[in-house]
This record gives C-alpha cells, sequence and structure tokens, in this order.
C-alpha cells in the first residue's frame, strides 16, 4: 500500500452530453466557505451602518428633543405647533387664533358678547408651554403611534374677573323683569285683584364665579349661563283696596253745576257704570291697603259736557278737585262747578251794529271792539268774536244771590235763594252815556266814591264794569250823588234815565245793598 492520500473526484453529471465531469472536493469546500465569508461581511456592513444611523439619529433627536421647538404631533384650534418654539407657537396662536363668541342665557333672553368683553383672554405663552410639555410625554407620543394623527391640545383661558363686573353690570337692567305689583282691575263694574308677578334680576358675582370655574367649558360651548335671582314685587296683597274700591263702584253719587250767566243750575248723576268708565284704579306704592284712582279725562268730560250746549265747558281742574272730594270724602258736602263760556262767532246780518250784537249776546260793545281790533266797519257776511261773558265775572261767583236789573221797565230786583228779596225802583244812564246790557258782578265797595268826570260823589258805591276794558273807571251801584259836598242830585227821578252808565237807587236801599252783596254777587243788566 502507499501512504500517499488520494481522492477520487467526485464528478458532476453532465446530463446534456450523458458525460460526468469530475470537480475536486477542495474547490467545493473553498467556494462554500468563501460564500459564508462573504455573509458575514455584508451582514456586519449593515449592521454598522445601522448603528451608524441610529446613532445620528438619536443624536439628532437628543438634540431636539433637549431644544426650545415643540415636538410634531401637537395642534390646536387646527393650528400644527410641531417644530415651533414657545415662543413662535404662541405667537402663531395670538395671530391665527380663533375669535369664539359667547351666548348670555337667561334661560328665557339671549345675548351675544365676545369673550373679551367677559375678560377671557388666550393664555398663548401658556398654551404653547403646555404643548411643549405634551409634545415630550411617552402617553402623547403612543396615541400619535396607534391612531396616526396629532394630538388636540386644549387652549389655556384666563378670566379677569372685574372686566365681567364691569360689563354684567352694564347689561343687568337690560336682562332684568320688573316685578308686578298685585293691582286692580274693573270688570263690569266690578273691582277685582291682578295676582303679583315676581321679577328677576342678574345676580352678577354668582356669574361671574360659575365663570371662573368653568371658562374653558364657556369658551368650548361658546355659552354663558346667567345666574337670575328672583326680585319679589312689593306688593302681593289687595285685599282691602279691592273693598275700597268696589264700595265706591257700587255707589251712585252727584255732581252739581252753576251757570252764572243763565242763572241754570246743573246736577249730573253719576252711576256705578260711570265710575267703572272714568276710572282706573292702582294700589299705592307706599301702603297697599291704599287705592288711587286716575281719572279719564276724555271720558268724564264727555259724559258731563254732553247736557251742556256746545258753547260752554266745565273747568277741569275744578271737575277733578270735586270728583277727588267724592271719593275721598263720600260724606263732604258736594262742591258746585262752575260753568264756562266759549268765545262765539257771529256772522254779521244785514242792518246790524256793534250795539246791536251787544245787547244779543250780553257783552259791552267796547269789549267786543277789544275782541275784534281789525273790524273798522261791519259788512254783511264778516265774522265777528264774541268774547265769552265770562270776562266779565272774574272773581268767584257768589251763589244763592242775584241783583237783576232791568232797563225798559228801569227796576232792580234783588234775589236770595231763588226768592224775590227787594223790587226797588232804579235810575239807569241817559242815551248818551248809557248803562251796557250784560251779565256782571260786583267787584268793588266803596262808602263814598269820587267821579271825578260829572264832580260826583256816590255814597254807598259797588263797582259792577268796566266800559272801555282798559280804563280803570268803573260803573256801579250807588245811592242819591252829591256835588261840592252838599247838593244831593236826583232825589226824585227814581224810574228816569238819569245817570252817566251807573244804577243809581235810593241812598237807603244802598245801604242795605251794600251790607248784603258782598264781593262775587252776579249783576244782570237786562235791556
Amino acid at each position: 500500500m502507499s501512504n500517499k492520500l488520494t481522492s477520487t473526484i467526485p464528478t458532476r453529471p453532465n446530463h446534456a452530453a450523458g458525460l460526468a465531469y469530475p470537480v475536486p472536493i477542495s474547490l467545493s469546500i473553498w467556494l462554500g466557505s468563501g460564500w459564508q465569508n462573504l455573509e458575514l461581511v455584508m451582514f456586519g456592513w449593515i449592521f454598522g451602518t445601522f448603528i451608524a444611523v441610529t446613532m445620528i439619529v438619536g443624536t439628532v433627536f437628543g438634540l431636539y428633543y433637549r431644544s426650545d421647538a415643540i415636538m410634531p404631533g401637537v395642534q390646536t384650534w387646527g393650528i400644527e405647533l410641531g417644530g415651533y418654539s414657545t415662543a413662535e407657537a404662541a405667537l402663531l396662536l395670538r395671530q391665527r387664533g380663533q375669535k369664539p363668541h359667547v351666548v348670555l342665557d337667561t334661560g328665557e333672553t339671549t345675548l351675544i358678547v365676545s369673550p373679551e368683553s367677559l375678560g377671557i383672554a388666550l393664555d398663548a405663552t401658556g398654551t404653547a408651554k403646555e404643548a411643549y410639555r405634551q409634545s415630550r410625554s411617552p402617553l402623547t407620543w403612543r396615541k400619535i403611534i396607534r391612531t396616526g394623527n396629532s394630538v388636540t391640545l386644549s387652549a389655556i383661558w384666563v378670566v379677569d374677573p372685574n372686566v365681567a363686573k364691569t360689563t354684567l353690570q352694564a347689561l343687568a337692567p337690560q336682562l332684568a323683569i320688573t316685578p308686578l305689583n298685585a293691582g286692580l282691575r274693573v270688570v263690569n263694574g266690578h273691582a277685582e285683584s291682578i295676582p303679583a308677578v315676581n321679577g328677576r334680576a342678574l345676580d352678577v358675582s354668582t356669574t361671574i364665579a360659575w365663570l371662573t370655574q368653568n371658562k374653558d367649558i364657556v369658551i368650548t360651548e361658546g355659552r354663558l349661563p346667567l345666574m337670575m335671582m328672583p326680585v319679589q314685587p312689593k306688593i302681593t296683597n289687595v285685599t282691602v283696596a279691592v273693598e275700597q274700591a268696589n264700595r265706591l263702584l257700587t255707589r251712585s253719587n252727584s255732581i252739581q253745576g252753576y251757570d252764572p250767566i243763565t242763572d241754570e243750575k246743573l246736577t249730573w248723576s253719576i252711576t256705578p257704570e260711570m265710575w267703572a268708565s272714568w276710572l282706573s284704579i292702582e294700589i299705592d306704592s307706599k301702603d297697599s291697603t291704599k287705592v288711587n284712582w286716575l281719572l279719564n279725562q276724555a271720558q268724564i268730560k264727555t259724559s258731563l259736557e254732553k247736557q251742556l250746549t256746545d258753547h260752554r265747558y266745565l273747568d277741569w281742574q275744578a271737575l277733578v278737585s270735586v270728583i277727588t272730594d267724592i271719593i275721598t270724602n263720600p260724606i263732604k258736602p258736594e262742591s258746585r262747578l262752575r260753568v264756562y263760556h266759549y268765545d262765539q262767532q257771529h256772522s254779521v246780518q244785514a242792518g246790524e251794529t256793534l250795539s246791536s250784537i251787544a245787547k244779543m249776546y250780553g257783552v259791552p260793545y267796547p269789549w267786543i271792539e277789544q275782541a275784534n281790533p281789525e273790524v273798522n266797519l261791519l259788512s254783511v257776511g264778516q265774522i265777528v268774536t264774541i268774547p265769552s261773558p265770562d270776562m266779565l265775572l272774574p272773581l268767584p261767583v257768589v251763589e244763592g244771590k242775584r241783583i237783576v236789573i232791568s232797563i225798559s221797565e228801569q227796576k232792580m230786583r234783588v234775589y236770595e235763594n231763588e226768592e224775590l228779596k227787594w223790587d226797588w225802583l232804579a235810575s239807569t244812564g241817559i242815551d248818551s252815556s248809557p248803562t251796557l246790557p250784560g251779565i256782571f258782578q260786583i267787584q268793588t265797595h266803596e262808602e263814598n266814591a269820587y267821579a271825578e268826570n260829572w264832580n260826583l260823589w256816590m255814597p254807598y258805591f259797588m263797582g259792577i264794569y268796566r266800559p272801555v276794558p282798559t280804563s280803570d273807571f268803573m260803573n256801579g251801584i250807588h245811592g242819591f250823588p252829591s256835588r261840592n259836598g252838599s247838593q244831593i242830585l236826583w232825589t226824585n227821578n227814581l224810574g228816569q234815565r238819569i245817570t252817566y252808565g251807573c244804577i243809581l237807587i235810593s241812598t237807603e236801599n244802598a245801604t242795605a245793598l251794600y251790607d248784603w252783596a258782598e264781593v262775587g254777587v252776579v249783576v244782570e243788566i237786562q235791556p
């Protein structure tokens, strides 16, 4: 045997030629080892590269993590904050942040205001810092990885209570509901109560406290519920007032009127139905047991004046006083209302003069001249103003007494309580200085008046009217006059027109009349 190692080289079949070629075993071993070495080299290169990249990425990430920049994946209001520093993010939020509104809601009323008006402001710096903190939170990373979406961060808001207080106090009156006191109303002539209704007012301090604690909810929902507190009415029970009202409404009364021009006495009966239409009722704001009555002026005047002719009217203030007396003092004797007369318009007819027109209306013609300064000559169809005869009765009228003088009869008749008291002869003015017809009244008393124009002393003189409206001279009633202190005139002329416009009666009668007829007594001078 030989010690030399030999091997048989296996052959690889050549299927194509049907031959087999020998392949040395040593070459096969070498080729297998080479591939393994190549794989090891490639693996080492890849691993080394991975380690290098990882180190680089880790280094970059570490540097980024330790920087002031917000990590990617965090947003607020749809604004991506990743990559911005906190200062940049804060500026971005201020520039692009939403400007929401807030609805103030009472439950019944709503108002829209800005957050700024409530002292609500975005804390942009605080929000940016919170985004920075959240971007470094593992929990945030897990959410980003799991959902593949950015994490939305709520903005941070702050509230200035003083600004909110100023705004809410300004809005409080607009939001308030005034409480309604219990009241009265008249239905079918009967008084009944109206229930009280609570009001409400804005509770500013409670609303601000809620806002401060829930500012995020206010911004998120855009709504601030306003805290309202009830306000009680002052008057809640009007039972006593209702009873008082019904006592009046079920009582019949009357109002007395007097026309001194016509010497007519009037009576207006007030039924419960009239009370109900004349009056409205309110409770006294200081005392709920008392009733205040509100007068329907138009209705009252319509009810009363329909009994008068068109040219007559009532003094409203006097009427209010009389009705108030009836309401508040039902047992007090009723006052009598004076009836007044409007000015009238007269259309001049053929043949008329100022004197004839004056006699027709019982107004001295100088007073008609004064009321028509533009009238020089009368013409048919011309409109002339006839002043109210009340101008000649400037003083309060004394009822129950009346002096009637007849020019045609040359008589004076004196009445008291509609009964004839005295019937005397009298003398009136001559044609050149006539006594003017009309309705007048006693205005002055002088025991011995002097008429300078005629050098006459007139005893127990009672002035009744001015012949000329602008003069101080008055015609009146007096006894037998004297001249030069001794000569007594006209003692034998009673019953004849002898005076210069005054009404003459005997000195004895003048003395009695002087004491009886106080200022305000009506004097009627008939043509």
